[in-house]
């Protein structure tokens, strides 16, 4: 059963429709609109609430667009990294091929300037490949010089568009040489020690030869092959052999073969 607070709402709800539906269209326009204002702060935090989670959307994009921005600025950083270092090599070779054909006009030999391209995996430091060959005018026991000017080996194969460098140090290449002192001791440049590339000896020296450290070492020229006055090395120190009855010294050649990038081919001496 109903309680009586809830007739009195009950009458009045229907008192006040009884007077709505009575009332002309001009006061309920007005009696609308008035009960419509009561609602409007409820619509406006309703839009604000849509404002701010378009906000926090566009906010929310905005990051994965700096996101993305920050990994394409990355990746161009390290483009230009590559290419700094790029022009760093370049800059280099260009100041060492500025430094080869300023050497090239010194000199009154005609050289052709050779890239090196390999090496034996056999026979590391005793020979290279260099990219010219028999249509280039090379030919065999065309004497090497490194990019300096120091003497290191001869061609010992010519094909056609490239040729093998027997190295200083070789068996295979002696060189006739003399010692850039009073006496002009003469003896042959040999063999180097084992896996070493950086000394030779200078072998058949005579027993008296005046020799001491620092002393220049150069082609004798009493060779088909090598012409005279080519820069060997210098001498290191010297030690008797054959019971005294001559004498052989270290030499330390000019000439870094482990490092060979280009060399000099002497095509005329």
């Amino acid at each position: 059963m109903l309680k009586r607070p809830h007739y009195i709402a009950l009458g009045l709800i229907v008192v006040l429709t009884l007077i709505i539906s009575n009332l002309s269209d001009r006061t309920t326009a007005r009696l609308k609109a008035g009960i419509g204002s009561l609602f409007l702060p409820l619509f406006g935090l309703a839009s604000s609430g849509r404002q701010v989670a378009g906000r926090a959307e566009d906010t929310f994009m905005s990051k994965g667009e700096l996101l993305r921005e920050n990994e394409s600025l990355r990746h161009e950083n390290q483009q230009l990294r590559v290419q700094a270092a790029r022009a760093e090599e370049i800059e280099r070779e260009n100041a060492r091929l500025r430094q080869l054909f300023g050497w090239q006009q010194q000199t009154r030999s005609k050289l052709k300037l050779a890239k090196v391209i390999a090496r034996d995996p056999a026979n590391w430091w005793r020979t290279v490949q260099i990219d010219l060959g028999r249509r280039d005018g090379l030919r065999e026991n065309m004497p090497v010089l490194s990019a300096d000017g120091f003497l290191a080996g001869r061609l010992s194969l010519v094909s056609l568009t490239r040729s093998q460098v027997v190295l200083l140090g070789d068996p295979n290449c002696k060189v006739p040489a003399l010692v850039q002192n009073d006496a002009r001791d003469n003896g042959i440049i040999g063999a180097s020690g084992p896996l070493d590339s950086t000394f030779v000896d200078m072998e058949y020296l005579s027993a008296n030869a005046n020799l001491k450290p620092g002393q220049n070492v150069v082609t004798s020229g009493y060779s088909a092959i090598y012409p005279k006055d080519l820069r060997i090395g210098k001498i290191v120190d010297v030690r008797p052999v054959e019971y005294g009855l001559s004498m052989a010294a270290r030499v330390r050649l000019g000439a870094n073969l482990n490092a060979l990038d280009e060399v000099w081919v002497m095509v005329e001496p």
